[in-house]
């Protein structure tokens, strides 16, 4: 984070000199140690970050194309009146370890149009979905897979 907010600085500013070196110092600086003392945040924890930042991205782009297919299928749904919609309330238990893990989990499903998480309880989401179908295999998908990996 130090790192990357210093590049960010150099770039917003547009010029690399060595007032703007110090001065971003300067700022980075208190910067370091508020996140030091009130998120315990480390370099440690920056490397930990910066390692997952890749499968991060990934997920990113996932999660765009899963929600731009439930887009469609709920297109069709407004669009084809024939289709028959199944609304269900499942819940749905995944073995993820983290705060963090379950919590993107929870804001993805509720991204993609059709579902919504009514409720996260430790390993256990309840998820209402316009149709149960919508729902099935989640316990071993692709979100899933990704943030488990993002866990090791």
């Amino acid at each position: 984070m130090y790192l990357l907010s210093f590049c960010f600085w150099v770039l917003l500013n547009g010029r690399f000199t060595w007032e703007v070196i110090l001065l971003g110092l300067g700022i980075l600086l208190p910067e370091a140690i508020l996140l030091r003392l009130l998120f315990s945040y480390t370099p440690k924890t920056e490397w930990r970050f910066l390692r997952r930042l890749p499968l991060f991205i990934v997920y990113l782009f996932v999660l765009l194309f899963e929600i731009f297919k439930a887009n469609l299928k709920v297109l069709c749904i407004i669009l084809f009146r024939k289709i028959k919609t199944n609304p269900a309330l499942r819940t749905v238990t995944v073995d993820l370890q983290t705060d963090f893990a379950r919590f993107m989990l929870a804001n993805s499903i509720t991204l993609t149009p059709g579902t919504i998480t009514v409720a996260a309880e430790g390993n256990r989401f309840t998820v209402h979905c316009l149709s149960a179908e919508m729902l099935d295999g989640i316990e071993d998908g692709v979100f899933v897979r990704l943030l488990r990996k993002m866990e090791a």
